[in-house]
């Protein structure tokens, strides 16, 4: 195995093979199994795509059962599948071939929390599950954590039958506060990491929401994962031109999208992307990651909502990619 001081990630080009006549400009979301199957949850015609490690398409299920804002898919350890979507404000599980076992929260009613509906700077207070919630993360004791993040600020904690146990999270840019809690993650020991999007952090709490610490050399982080040996694997977003970050300033110059890898205790082992977004190895819009057993990365871009409807990017740029771990 690689030494954890000299991790070193190439991008494998032409691994997925999508069917003719399938597409996705949007990969919202990427989870991958103890076999190494690898989850999709894509916006368009097959929201569920399945492939094995080394790219053989497997699959595709869902169609007609999500809308066009799917955000996140998480693998439990029983193998079924948690999907999250912020259009019609739920988060289900499901049997890995597609058959609906639970939902978190109620089809099409969203909590009121005082957001209109397009800014995440509306929400105005804290709600109920959910509004616009965007991934969940199962516990080693089997306990369901939800960010609840486009249109409210918080995170809600199941128990395994869906039995909503606390939330926590206010609007704001102090400890165990959010400004859109986007990707959610436990670790081994049971501590809570949320990437607390829009305010440039990754949060970190203990199993029962008190806030302990943050990790702050992150840039707009859309998703965490862990790996056997408790590495982070985070995707993060770049500020685009004309935007503001609270804790950058002004954007100024492209910061690129980038991916990057912690130790536990927050030290990056390697961070990668370039400043050309189109450019194989460099990001779009990196906004789901999952990492194999062989510590494979696998990283998901909402490339056309982020970046080719503004004009960033063509059409043709990636939106799916992998990295293999160098040895």
């Amino acid at each position: 195995m690689t030494p954890a001081s000299a991790l070193s990630y190439g991008v494998v080009e032409g691994w997925e093979q999508l069917p003719t006549g399938y597409a996705h400009r949007d990969v919202a979301g990427v989870a991958i199994d103890a076999e190494d199957r690898v989850f999709l949850i894509c916006r368009g015609d097959h929201p569920i795509i399945t492939y094995d490690r080394k790219g053989n398409f497997l699959g595709s299920w869902g169609e007609g059962q999500f809308t066009l804002r799917t955000h996140g898919i998480t693998v439990a350890p029983d193998g079924t599948l948690y999907c999250s979507d912020d259009g019609n404000h739920t988060v289900r599980r499901f049997t890995p071939q597609g058959k609906l076992l639970m939902t978190l929260g109620t089809m099409n009613t969203p909590s009121d929390t005082g957001y209109d509906g397009k800014n995440t700077a509306t929400v105005a207070r804290a709600g109920g599950p959910f509004n616009r919630p965007t991934n969940l993360a199962v516990s080693p004791r089997g306990d369901l954590y939800v960010s609840d993040g486009y249109g409210n600020c918080r995170v809600h904690l199941f128990s395994p039958t869906g039995e909503l146990k606390r939330s926590w999270g206010v609007p704001g840019q102090g400890p165990g506060e959010f400004f859109l809690p986007h990707g959610i993650a436990v670790a081994a020991d049971g501590r809570v990491f949320v990437c607390d999007r829009e305010n440039d952090r990754i949060q970190i709490f203990s199993p029962d929401g008190e806030y302990l610490a943050e990790w702050t050399d992150t840039r707009r982080p859309t998703h965490v994962v862990f790996d056997g040996q408790g590495r982070a694997y985070v995707s993060e977003l770049w500020w685009q031109p004309g935007q503001t970050s609270r804790r950058y300033g002004p954007a100024g110059e492209i910061r690129s999208g980038r991916v990057s890898v912690y130790d536990r205790d927050g030290r990056v082992l390697a961070r990668w992307g370039g400043p050309d977004p189109v450019a194989a190895g460099s990001f779009a819009a990196p906004h789901g990651i999952g990492v194999d057993s062989h510590g494979d990365v696998y990283v998901s871009e909402v490339t056309w909502t982020f970046a080719g409807s503004r004009g960033h990017v063509p059409e043709s740029c990636h939106t799916f990619q992998k990295f293999a771990l160098k040895s």
